[in-house]
Formats: C-alpha cells, sequence, structure tokens
C-alpha cells in the first residue's frame, strides 16, 4: 500500500485566492466574499464614504459578531479626502447645483429621496447601532499600511476589491510605488458611463443630467487619479450603469436568508431592501468574473479640475487617449443577472 501510494506524485493543494476588501461600512458584499470558502480574506479596511470611517468600522465589526467571522482583522482608515472636503463641496454645490448623494456630508436629502436614510454627524460621533455596540475591536494598524504589508507579502497573488471611495489606496500608492504592480489585480464598484436614468428611480435620477458624476469616485477625485495611474497588472470596474435594473427586492432576500443561519439572519434582520446590488455586483463578479456578461476596454481617467466637471469620469477608446498615462481598464457593461442573483442567495445561506 505505502509503495503503491508512494508511486504518484504528491501534488499540493492549491491555495485560496487571497483578497482584501475595502469598504465603507459592512453589508451584504462583505459577507458575500467572506461566506465565501474558496477564497481567503486577508482583511477589511475601512474609509470615510457613506458614512464616516469610525461608524463604518464599528458596524463592520458587529457585523463579523453575528456572522461568526471574528477571525478577519478590520483596520481603520482615512477619516478624510485627499483634497476634498465638506466645505468645498457646498460651495461647489453652490455654484452648480446639489449633488443626489454626498454620503457623511448629507445633511439633507432630495425631496424624490424617499430612502430616509440620512445619517448626519461629526467624524467623531458612533450612533448606536441598531444592531447592537460591538465588542470586538479593530485592529491596532493604518489601512495604507495594511495593504502595503499585505501585498509585500504576498506579492502578486491579492486581489483588492474597493468598493467605497478610494482614499486609502491612494495612499498606499504613495507609500510604496509597487503597491499597485505587486497586487494580482483590482476590482472596483466606482463610476460611470453610460447609465440609463429612468426617472421613476430615484437612484438613477440623478445621471440625467451628470451622467458621469458618481458617488465614489467624486467622493475624493485626487485619489481616484493617483491610484488609476499607480500600475494595476489588471483593473475591472463595474460601474453604475449594468446595476441599473437589479434590486434588492423583498422576493430576492427573502430566497437569500431562507436557511436562517447567520448571514442569513443578519441580512434579514439588517440588510434592507429596495437598493440596486451596486457593490454585490462588484463582490460577484470578483468572486466569478463570467456575471460580467458584457464587457469592453476602455482607457479611463478623472477629471481633477475643480469646476463643474469635478470628479467626472473620463474614457476614450483604447488607441484614442491623450497619452498622460491613462491605464486601460475592463469595464462592466452588463450583468448576467440571474446567475449573480443565485451566487447572492447561495452565498448568503452558508
Amino acid at each position: 500500500m505505502f509503495l503503491l501510494g508512494a508511486s504518484a506524485p504528491w501534488v499540493p493543494a492549491a491555495e485560496k485566492p487571497k483578497v482584501i476588501i475595502d469598504q465603507d461600512g459592512g453589508g451584504a458584499s462583505v459577507l458575500m466574499v467572506l461566506q465565501d470558502p474558496d477564497v481567503d480574506v486577508l482583511g477589511i479596511t475601512e474609509v470615510t464614504g457613506d458614512w464616516w470611517v469610525k461608524e463604518c468600522v464599528a458596524s463592520t465589526l458587529r457585523m463579523l459578531e453575528l456572522t461568526g467571522h471574528t477571525d478577519i482583522p478590520v483596520i481603520a482608515g482615512a477619516t478624510y479626502p485627499l483634497l476634498n472636503s465638506e466645505e468645498e463641496t457646498r460651495r461647489w454645490e453652490g455654484l452648480y447645483g446639489p449633488l443626489s448623494w454626498k454620503g457623511a456630508w448629507m445633511d439633507k436629502l432630495p425631496s424624490y429621496d424617499k430612502t430616509n436614510v440620512l445619517n448626519y454627524h461629526g467624524p467623531d460621533v458612533v450612533p448606536q447601532l441598531k444592531e447592537g455596540m460591538p465588542t470586538l475591536k479593530a485592529a491596532d494598524d493604518i489601512a495604507a499600511e495594511f495593504l502595503v504589508r499585505e501585498v509585500r507579502k504576498y506579492p502578486g497573488e491579492v486581489s483588492v476589491l474597493a468598493m467605497g471611495p478610494f482614499t486609502n489606496l491612494a495612499l498606499a500608492c504613495r507609500l510604496d510605488p509597487t503597491f499597485a504592480s505587486n497586487a494580482r489585480q483590482l476590482v472596483i464598484m466606482g463610476g460611470s458611463f453610460n447609465p440609463s436614468a429612468p426617472t421613476e428611480d430615484v437612484f438613477t435620477l440623478q445621471f440625467i443630467h451628470s451622467p458621469r458624476v458618481e458617488f465614489n469616485c467624486r467622493f475624493d477625485p485626487e485619489a481616484v487619479k493617483i491610484m488609476l495611474h499607480a500600475g494595476w497588472k489588471k483593473i475591472t470596474v463595474v460601474p453604475f450603469d449594468p446595476c441599473v435594473g437589479t434590486l434588492t427586492s423583498p422576493e430576492l432576500v427573502r430566497r437569500a436568508t431562507s436557511s436562517g443561519r447567520p448571514a442569513a439572519k443578519y441580512q434579514a434582520a439588517y440588510g434592507g431592501t429596495g437598493y440596486p446590488l451596486w457593490d454585490e455586483s462588484a463582490a460577484a463578479i470578483l468572486l466569478d468574473p463570467s456575471i460580467a456578461k458584457v464587457t469592453s476596454q476602455l482607457l479611463m481617467d478623472i477629471d481633477i479640475t475643480h469646476g463643474a466637471n469635478y470628479g467626472a469620469i473620463l474614457s476614450w477608446p483604447v488607441d484614442r487617449g491623450p497619452g498622460l498615462g491613462e491605464p486601460e481598464v475592463t469595464v462592466v457593461r452588463k450583468l448576467d443577472v440571474p446567475k449573480l442573483e443565485a451566487l447572492y442567495v447561495r452565498l448568503l445561506n452558508l
């Protein structure tokens, strides 16, 4: 028996793909990656975006406690964008009109927005969370340093999934000029190229008049500029566009939470319904690239002139760019929505 066994060469098991999640909170998109048994999540770095970073950290820690993922480190990142600020944004709005969503700076919802998600407070305030406050503590680290260290530790192996503003990534790129080139790939949720904008949809109404201004990129445009020009091997962009028409409907959430297991229970209690699958689409494409049904190759950049188009996405065909270092990216144009929903349901039920 020993000789027979010895005659076959030993093949080591393939290592799980390594991922760092950079996000402005927790939620189903983060849970999808954490729940995938074939992925090794090295950590979750947090950044101010939809909410201030301290609140994002607390919410994510509590989610990890309730879903049984307490071994995943959570690392606090940038509190403020590189240059943009709440004050400058208000001055910009005085010249060019109000933005539909300003994240942590949103002190008043537009009349057509009935989501009732207003949560305006200062950067050091962490309001009482409806799911309870965490006892788990964040790692004693800084997000940009964690990103650099982990990519150095596993050169060519780490995929970065970024689903909030990109300040942490820009700081990592500045700390280590080899950070981006040493990563395996970057997958982002951000930008807008050509979204449809039905007036009855509060989430796409903003794109009728400013079709290329999307929150994750508009919150810290200078960070996007630095990130895009950092020399990644591969960048996949999941913009707002293909997510139009996706929805966390009550029926989808019911299916995704039917198992009653910890992640399903968390999503049923705190996930909410009625939102497009924005970040969930980016997470899904990282896990299963075939969910990107239609893609195109474009050169991509961002407008950082502090005028009317500040934070707007710029793009060109691959042979028609200005030649200023703008990277070629894979832009997701259309999603396989049934496959996306099936993955969402399967992972949250594990």
